[in-house]
């Protein structure tokens, strides 16, 4: 449902939140395209000049609906690119407008690779990351597996990706994930009001500041299709029909 995503522009900030804190906040493709919409929208809007990410309840993101996902896999034969998510992924690689996130509780795979597409990202002291790809026999999505080695170096991000390494927030703070860890009273004050500092600098300037800093957008490009080539592949793939199953079940999962 699109209640499930709620966006709001405020003081040239667009806020986009996500609304579905009984499922912890996991998206699926509907609420993906609203997503895409706001975020395709913003970069050619002019009462926008930055998106801040924030949560409801007391998960940012349980990450995509696995559910969903498998159904949608198995009855659309289009390229994950195609689907509402791969818009949402196109948008984050190609942003030039800032983005700022509060991460309020767990962030789960989407909502770990998204956070290195944002330009200010702030914790509450309980969030946790968590990329399970791996575990779910997945692979990495939003270039990430380009992003992630590239800011914490291989052998941590193999960590991430492979061992399904939860990160604490003052452990993503030391490693360059995140600027700050916040009080949980204190979160979204502190992300609303870089958000809010961000839209008053010179628009222009700031995104072409970011486009500086962000050089390789091509690669990044590049990457992301490679992994929707082969998340798209595992979707329909016996070894993902197991994950779920065992993860539905509550048991490890028998690759064979």
């Amino acid at each position: 449902m699109t209640d499930h995503i709620l966006t709001e522009i405020k003081d040239r900030v667009l806020t986009i939140t996500f609304n579905r804190p009984e499922k912890k906040n996991a998206l699926t493709h509907a609420m993906y395209a609203v997503i895409a919409d706001a975020l395709e929208d913003a970069e050619t809007n002019d009462n926008v000049r930055a998106v801040l990410f924030k949560a409801n309840g007391d998960a940012y993101t349980a990450g995509n609906d696995l559910i969903d996902f498998q159904q949608a896999g198995a009855t659309d034969e289009r390229n994950v690119d195609e689907l509402p998510v791969g818009r949402v992924l196109r948008a984050f690689v190609a942003a030039e407008k800032p983005y700022v996130a509060a991460v309020n509780g767990v962030a789960v795979g989407i909502g770990l690779t998204m956070l290195l597409h944002c330009d200010l990202v702030y914790m509450a002291e309980n969030a946790v990351l968590k990329a399970p790809f791996v575990d779910l026999a997945l692979v990495p999505e939003a270039a990430s597996s380009l992003l992630l080695p590239r800011l914490v170096g291989h052998v941590r991000a193999a960590e991430i990706f492979m061992l399904g390494k939860k990160i604490s927030a003052a452990e993503a703070v030391q490693m360059g994930l995140a600027n700050s860890v916040c009080a949980a009273d204190e979160l979204q004050k502190t992300a609303g009001k870089a958000a809010s500092m961000l839209a008053a600098k010179a628009p222009r300037s700031l995104q072409m500041t970011k486009r500086l800093m962000r050089s390789g957008a091509a690669a990044m490009t590049e990457q992301k299709v490679q992994e929707g080539q082969y998340f798209g592949e595992q979707l329909k793939s016996p070894e993902v029909m197991e994950a779920i199953m065992a993860f539905m079940q509550k048991r490890p999962p028998n690759f064979g």
